[in-house]
């Protein structure tokens, strides 16, 4: 019923996405966030939901990615959302389909409004981080860091036990996508997710993103004690019956 395939953009660039392979109306479409794959919980589990209920899954995981082809240090959100875009043309076509976005896959779900408005008919994010780029990573970078990354191009960010090869490329870009001063008009049902307890993207994101759809069913969740991920037992159960809600209004 599941399967990792690739789909070629380019000539060199091949990225993967995971599918059910159920062709129905309604899809359900998971864009992970900075740095992660789609080997993770979070896909398998929506995957399993969207069998159940017989709709159609796909997540797709950007280059630079996990095992998707093409350098992380050539990428940026403007590459990335057009993937998504890419991904969603190809692949969804002309149907409905509902975003569930993590982290950064929150801003990736958030520009696809300007192309999919019409198409799309729900908005999930869990942790939210818009812009998180400049206004989190960037703004506590120290002036010494900040130097030696628009000096040499790069900065090697030690974090949580990983190193995330940050690119000055990469800030600027993120600059360049706003969309915490925009407003999508739309009716649809939108909620968000966000933990008191998340270390990567503060609660006043998710809060500033919320004001962005001014016209839809909107609802903001704040999770006492939860963390950025929020996919533990008691946290999945919460995403997936709002998830199961929002896809009742459909059919």
């Amino acid at each position: 019923m599941s399967k990792i395939k690739y789909i070629k953009l380019s000539k060199n660039i091949k990225i993967r996405y995971l599918t059910n392979n159920l062709r129905k109306n309604l899809y359900v479409v998971f864009l992970h966030g900075f740095m992660s794959d789609i080997e993770g919980e979070k896909p398998k589990i929506l995957r399993k939901f969207c069998n159940k209920l017989k709709l159609g899954f796909f997540a797709i995981e950007y280059s630079g990615h996990g095992k998707s082809s093409g350098k992380f240090t050539e990428g940026n959100v403007s590459k990335w959302s057009n993937q998504v875009k890419f991904f969603i043309k190809k692949k969804v076509k002309n149907n409905k389909f509902i975003l569930v976005g993590s982290s950064m896959g929150a801003w990736l779900s958030t520009l696809q409004f300007k192309y999919f408005k019409k198409q799309i008919k729900g908005f999930i994010g869990i942790g939210s981080a818009p812009e998180f780029l400049d206004k989190v990573m960037w703004k506590k970078f120290t002036s010494k860091m900040k130097k030696e990354t628009i000096k040499k191009g790069i900065y090697y960010l030690k974090h949580g036990g990983y190193e995330y090869p940050i690119t000055y490329q990469l800030i600027k870009d993120g600059k360049r996508n706003k969309v915490l001063n925009k407003k999508i008009l739309t009716k649809i049902p939108v909620t968000l997710f966000h933990g008191t307890k998340d270390e990567a993207i503060p609660v006043k994101y998710s809060q500033k993103l919320i004001k962005v759809f001014t016209s839809a069913k909107r609802k903001l969740i704040i999770i006492k004690k939860g963390d950025h991920s929020l996919f533990s037992n008691k946290y999945q159960k919460r995403i997936l019956k709002e998830l199961e809600s929002i896809i009742n209004r459909q059919v």
